[in-house]
Order: C-alpha cells, then structure tokens, then sequence
C-alpha cells in the first residue's frame, strides 16, 4: 500500500495530512507492507513524486490525502476531474487556470477504493466522516487525479481529505479534528480499503 500526504502550504508550519502520514507510519504494524511519503504541494513535484513511487514501489492500493481546511469532517473523495484551476499560486508560485491535470485524459475518473464504506466506517468509530463529491481544482484534486490516472492496472487508489488537526488549526478556524482522530480515520481508511474490494451499495448521495 501506498500512503501519501502532503507538506505545509504556504506559511503554515504544519499540514495535518503529512503528520497523521508520519504517525500511522511509525504505528504499522501490517502484515502488509505499508510505503509512506510526504508530497510537496505543487502542481509539478507531487506529480512527479506520485509517479516515481507508483513505478518504484508498484502499489495494490494507493491512498493520497490532503488537507481541506473549513471542513468539519473526514471526507472521502468520490471523483476526481482532469481540471487545473488554481485560485492560489501553489508552493512554487506557480498558478495554472483551465488546463488538464494530465493532458488527453478523461474529463473525470472515479476513485477505485470502497468510498461509502471507507467513511461508514470511519465513522462508526466515532470521528466525522462523510463521502465528497468535489476534491476541488487546486493540488489535492491534481494529485487524486494522477494516482488513477498513473496507476497500473489492478490498482486500486483514492484520496482523502481531513480538516485542521486541532493541535495546529490556525487561530481563525472553528473546525478541526484531534490529530489522533485523523491518524485513526487514515487507519481505518487503509484497512478497510484493503479488507473490501466491493463498496456498500448504500446510499451516499448528496442533494447539493
């Protein structure tokens, strides 16, 4: 399996996806052979990275997770779109506006991971969760997109999103997590991901 989060943005001294990757790494205990990095949030580097360690290491699952600062809860990634939309320069300044994640590729895919049961469970364990339909248009979506897109065939990949860790949320944010709970959501995400190649057939959907 491979498991990815992603660097501090901007002036941030922490992005909670990175320390929750670092935390379930040093708590593995497998059997299977768990692989963990730390992107850098930039169009061009976590591209890069993602594809370097899909050839490397030629994962059976890969989950990406990222960072959705506002957000109050776990969400699990749905779809991904072949959309570069940047609000904001990434890490590197750099700002690209309408142009494809991978060029000549799907206009969407969907994430090949158990999402429904993914945050069913995630939430059975007492922490919010909920299944997401947009991963936006900036480097997380970018990232999600090129794991399904690089991915051999046979493997499985999604991403999840996570909110602020409440150690380290920014003075102005009001929703936050307990980094212990996005490291457990992380877990959960990984094991069920590969206990269950089949989704729950309940419903998800969202009216808006």
């Amino acid at each position: 399996m491979l498991l990815t989060g992603f660097e501090p943005f901007g002036d941030d001294d922490v992005n909670p996806s990175g320390e929750a990757v670092r935390t379930v790494a040093e708590r593995w205990a497998g059997p299977e052979s768990l692989v963990t990095a730390v992107l850098p949030v930039t169009f061009a580097g976590s591209a890069e990275r993602l594809r370097e360690l899909l050839s490397e290491h030629r994962p059976d699952i890969v989950v990406a997770t990222g960072l959705a600062g506002g957000r109050a809860a776990i969400g699990v990634e749905r779809i991904a779109v072949n959309l570069v939309d940047a609000r904001i320069p990434d890490n590197d300044g750099a700002q690209p506006v309408d142009v494809p994640s991978v060029p000549g590729a799907p206009a969407a895919h969907f994430a090949t991971l158990p999402v429904k049961e993914i945050a069913r469970r995630i939430a059975d364990a007492g922490i919010p969760a909920e299944v997401s339909y947009s991963a936006g248009t900036f480097v997380c979506n970018h990232a999600f997109f090129t794991a399904l897109e690089a991915a051999a065939s046979g493997t499985r990949a999604g991403f999840v999103h996570v909110p602020w860790s409440a150690e380290h949320a920014p003075s102005h944010e009001v929703a936050a997590l307990p980094l212990a709970d996005i490291v457990r959501s992380l877990e959960i995400a990984v094991r069920t991901s590969i206990d269950v190649t089949v989704d729950s057939s309940t419903s998800a959907g969202a009216l808006h």
